[in-house]
């Protein structure tokens, strides 16, 4: 992928707020990126599928990389603004010394944001499949490495400090590291539907009620464990 030219349109406070035009183009490009590549996603037929003619792709983004750079910082922008009332929640209590039950529910905050982005947000599949080709190595890697840097990383550090002040253990522990993956990974098998859980469910999708009821599910089970290693002493 060859390097990203300026955008001539402006980008300050986000990408393309009061733009629908610009919206459209990126909605259809990663639809298409996901289910083609960037090599098999087409200039021409992004902009069909946006509804516009190709001069206006160009007028927005100049180039295909520069379509697919507007993707990714989209996805990244628009998860990263879902969590920030969770985050600075977590980091007020965590700042505060809040009380166990506080902090429990302060993790319980992030996973259900989590939740909703996974289960109950529709256009999750579109972006799944966006960013899977990424992190098959199928792609430049830009979406997944702004994901990380901007979001991850500020995610794990706030969802591990949660957790040992919880369990009363070390951010450095490994133990500590493990339970924030288990319970990350409660969320894994509904990540990729349709799949073996849905066969197992006996499901043929997963609608608004059904995700409703997996998140239900996931926090009172992620609950039940963080009660039971919680510790005593810091209540």
């Amino acid at each position: 992928m060859s390097p990203t030219k300026r955008p001539r349109r402006p980008t300050a406070g986000g990408y393309a707020r009061g733009d629908e035009t610009r919206q459209r183009i990126i909605a259809a490009a990663i639809k298409l990126f996901g289910e083609h590549g960037f090599a098999g996603a087409s200039t021409r037929d992004i902009a069909a599928a946006a509804g516009v003619n190709a001069p206006a792709l160009q007028y927005y983004f100049e180039n295909k990389e520069g379509v697919y750079q507007a993707c990714a910082e989209y996805i990244t922008n628009d998860l990263r603004d879902r969590f920030a009332p969770a985050m600075r929640q977590a980091n007020d209590i965590l700042k505060g010394n809040g009380n166990m039950d506080a902090l429990i529910d302060a993790f319980i905050g992030i996973q259900a944001v989590t939740l909703d982005s996974v289960l109950l947000q529709p256009h999750v599949s579109k972006r799944r499949l966006f960013v899977a080709r990424e992190l098959a190595d199928e792609e430049a890697n830009v979406a997944s490495k702004l994901l990380h840097r901007r979001l991850k990383q500020p995610l794990n550090k706030v969802t591990l400090a949660l957790l040992s002040r919880i369990t009363g253990a070390s951010v450095n522990d490994s133990v500590t590291r493990i339970r924030m993956l288990t319970l990350k990974g409660q969320i894994m098998p509904f990540y990729h539907p349709p799949g073996a859980c849905l066969d197992l469910l006996g499901w043929k999708e997963i609608d608004t009620a059904k995700g409703a009821l997996l998140k239900a599910t996931v926090l009172e089970q992620t609950r039940t464990l963080l009660n039971s290693w919680r510790v005593v002493s810091s209540d």
